[in-house]
């Protein structure tokens, strides 16, 4: 059984990823395998997808999440 993998959402920053995770192609194809990073959401990165902290200097500012409620 692998490992579970979590994402949190840091209030205006990124998004911190813990656990093994491959990176697929559209074909399938593994590129690479990380584990513990995080992805950029700002859209500042100059490694994106991954990030790079330039969120801060750009001063990016997030929504709070606010999970859908069905009812």
């Amino acid at each position: 059984m692998s490992e579970k993998i979590t994402l949190r959402v840091k209030a205006n920053g990124s998004i911190r990823v813990t656990g093994m995770v491959d990176f697929v192609d559209e074909n399938g194809t593994v590129l690479e395998t990380r584990t513990d990073f995080s992805l950029c959401r700002c859209g500042h990165s100059q490694t994106k997808p991954f990030c790079d902290g330039a969120h801060r200097a750009a001063g990016f500012q997030a929504p709070a999440y606010q999970p859908e409620v069905s009812e």
